[in-house]
């Protein structure tokens, strides 16, 4: 049985949660938050035996195998830094923390205390993203040449609110652009070439973005995110010999077309269960029990390279945390 704890007690957290109840040999066993009430709210609710006002006891807590940091991205780094110092293993919400030199250092740690670390990408924990991966491996689309991939929110978004907080790493590209960005850097790697252009908000943060990623292999990735407009949220995965298209949402997909040249549409379906968090908790729990302090699917790696590209897109569209 591995033993979880969660930090912090919102929305991704509490649905986190729920899923722990789908994954074998999962127990939440306790919960943390800055305040008492928050934390004894969210035990009483999601079945947790313990809470805690503090992260610090949280992470402190000896019972405790691993802990799931759930709280706003603007706090990650703090959060994981206090588990890693404890010697708790972690599995840290995306995007990993708001730049690449914070989250080179909680690699730093991780690996020099042996402590199991991990993004909570869940997208390369899914089944069936690992499922079109083995088919593109396989040559079923030929050579990828190209991915397109976007994700947008409508709605009203109040000069007040996190997500246009420039000091909490608001606008599109962390909250949204993670995901095409990481679907790109899956399937092409890291880019030769990249550009970009945003339309900057005025608090300071990018309301709608496209970005170009190149390959000198003649690829070519065309990504988007915004908060100005709900936008399809699919993807598409070009081939020589086909193409694989993603329904919304792209990074939790149900269901996937392959289209190869001269054939008939294949319909590859999954069945959805939960809120899909079970998946990346079951790898964490695999790692954890042969003794792993980094995920094969979730590498430190590919975090660190994601982060920098995302930095990089902030470079060139001119947006700063700090």
């Amino acid at each position: 049985m591995t033993r979880w704890g969660i930090l912090a007690t919102g929305n991704i957290a509490a649905r986190f949660a729920e899923d722990l109840r789908l994954t074998p040999d999962a127990e939440l066993v306790a919960v943390g938050s800055r305040t008492a009430e928050a934390a004894e709210s969210f035990a009483a609710t999601h079945g947790a035996q313990r809470a805690y006002g503090s992260w610090a006891e949280l992470a402190a807590d000896p019972d405790l195998d691993v802990v799931y940091v759930a709280t706003p991205h603007s706090a990650h780094y703090e959060a994981t830094m206090t588990c890693l110092e404890a010697g708790r293993a972690a599995l840290v919400e995306k995007p990993f923390t708001l730049d690449l030199a914070s989250s080179a250092e909680l690699v730093e740690t991780a690996r020099a205390r042996g402590v199991f670390l991990m993004e909570a990408m869940w997208m390369r924990c899914n089944p069936l993203i690992l499922r079109l991966l083995e088919l593109i491996g396989e040559g079923a689309i030929g050579t990828v040449t190209g991915v397109q991939a976007d994700f947008g929110l409508g709605g009203s978004f109040p000069p007040e609110s996190r997500i246009r907080a420039r000091a909490l790493g608001g606008g599109a590209l962390l909250d949204l652009g993670v995901y095409p960005v990481s679907l790109a850097h899956l399937l092409l790697g890291v880019p030769d070439h990249l550009h970009a252009w945003a339309r900057i908000s005025p608090e300071g943060v990018d309301e709608n973005t496209g970005i170009l990623l190149g390959y000198d292999s003649g690829a070519v990735a065309t990504l988007s995110c915004g908060i100005v407009g709900a936008s399809p949220v699919v993807a598409a995965i070009t081939g020589t010999t086909g193409r694989i298209e993603l329904p919304s949402p792209f990074f939790r997909p149900g269901s996937a077309t392959l289209r190869r040249d001269d054939a008939e549409p294949e319909t590859i379906t999954t069945e959805l269960v939960g809120n899909g968090y079970q998946h990346e908790a079951a790898e964490v729990q695999r790692c954890l029990a042969e003794g792993l302090v980094e995920s094969p699917l979730v590498p430190h790696a590919a975090t660190l390279e994601v982060m920098a590209l995302l930095d990089a897109v902030r470079e060139r569209i001119g947006v700063s945390y700090r």
